[in-house]
């Protein structure tokens, strides 16, 4: 029951947080990263938290991103993929070579210089579509450049994470064979999904209808079973499983839900007309309530618990952290900004929204982080502390500057 005890502890506090979002007019995401942050620091709930929680967050931004993809059109996704390249290759890049550049500067170490500067290469894209989600922009065009953007830059950062992690722990050098490895993989995933999507999901209507099973298979008659009762249980089940997909080729699987979720169509739920029900509707708003009311703002209350207060240890790296998160600021969002203004064609205030966009740093920091500061002991206490204050200022400023801005860019 400990664990249970938790989760309700974490529960409370989302309404702790959405009534404090509603009293101070900011989006509630921020308010749920602070309150992790309080939970953890006052002892509430403990610095490692148990295996359930984490399950359970982990399920809050699978389902969370699903929602999101649910309500993405799949063209508006195919051509934002093509506005996109410059936007994560010039995001990924600046943040990268200043990073590299301010732990050369702080600590001298290259190998250290180089998982500093992997850490803070690549967006945390949940962070931002529930903020632009809560904002009511996650539909605009600037959301759709930030989504793919950020989709570019985490197959970028998989394969980075396989060059530079064996480099800088001295086990190994660059490999061709896998680094082909890791595209190959990432193609793989993508166009088993495009597969899905326009085959097997509509399979009793094309060529694999004469295949036995296969062609029985077709997604109206799985979400109109029991007269669509089971049409939400069976979309949950769709986003879980491509996510795990997703996650066995190397993937977060968020991007997996998120692919799941855009290549299911609205004309999947024309089905028991006579009801004159609108299955879709129905559907996409009892997903909202999962994803944004009680199990996705969990991810968001665990992933404040990551920031752990040593005052004495926190004052020393203070400076530090500060003109990282200022170059970072400045960087990302100047970078992003014009990539998407001459690279993507999107108008300027689109641009600095994607900048605004870009600003958080949350799953594949930590993931590197974990890995050169625990597995590897490549990385400094202080930089670890550095890197954790530094993600922790700039995922607050996401929402800040994505709800200043929203008037400007409306």
């Amino acid at each position: 029951m400990y664990d249970i005890s938790i989760l309700a502890i974490i529960w409370f506090s989302v309404f702790v947080a959405s009534y404090l979002a509603h009293l101070s007019r900011l989006t509630p995401v921020l308010w749920y990263l602070f309150c992790g942050a309080v939970l953890v620091n006052t002892g509430i709930v403990p610095h490692e938290m148990p295996v359930f929680i984490e399950d359970f967050s982990e399920l809050g931004i699978i389902v969370i991103m699903f929602a999101l993809g649910f309500e993405e059109e799949t063209d508006n996704f195919i051509n934002g993929i093509k506005r996109s390249w410059g936007i994560a290759f010039f995001g990924a890049l600046v943040p990268f070579v200043l990073a590299y550049s301010a732990s050369m500067i702080f600590w001298g170490d290259k190998n250290m210089a180089l998982l500093c500067g992997l850490a803070m290469t690549a967006t945390a894209v949940s962070l931002t579509m529930v903020t632009l989600k809560s904002e009511g922009l996650h539909k605009s065009q600037a959301a759709t450049g930030i989504m793919t953007s950020a989709i570019l830059d985490d197959i970028a950062s998989l394969a980075l994470v396989a060059i530079l992690v064996p480099i800088a722990a001295g086990e190994a050098t660059v490999s061709t064979t896998g680094i082909l490895l890791i595209l190959g993989k990432a193609v793989g995933f993508f166009l088993i999904v495009a597969i899905m999507g326009k085959w097997v999901f509509p399979s009793s209507q094309g060529l694999l209808k004469i295949i036995p099973v296969v062609g029985w298979f077709n997604l109206r008659k799985i979400l109109s079973m029991g007269h669509g009762e089971y049409t939400v249980l069976a979309l949950l089940l769709i986003a879980v499983s491509v996510g795990l997909l997703a996650y066995e080729f190397g993937f977060h699987p968020a991007i997996g839900a998120y692919m799941a979720g855009l290549v299911i169509h609205r004309d999947y739920f024309d089905f028991n007309k006579e009801k004159k029900i609108d299955y879709f509707k129905r559907s996409s708003r009892i997903i909202d309530n999962v994803a944004f009311t009680w199990i996705g703002p969990v991810f968001f209350v665990t992933l404040g618990t990551k920031l752990i207060f040593d005052l004495e240890l926190l004052a020393s790296v203070l400076p530090e952290a500060l003109i990282l998160f200022v170059a970072l600021f400045i960087g990302q969002i100047s970078s992003a900004s014009i990539a998407a203004r001459y690279t993507g064609n999107f108008n300027w205030p689109e641009s600095l929204m994607i900048g605004f966009g870009m600003l958080g740093r949350a799953e594949l920091a930590f993931v590197v982080m974990n890995i050169a500061y625990v597995q590897y002991s490549i990385m400094s206490m202080e930089a670890f502390y550095t890197l954790m204050l530094t993600a922790f200022m700039m995922n607050l400023s996401v929402p800040l500057t994505i709800r200043w801005w929203k008037g400007k860019f409306q």
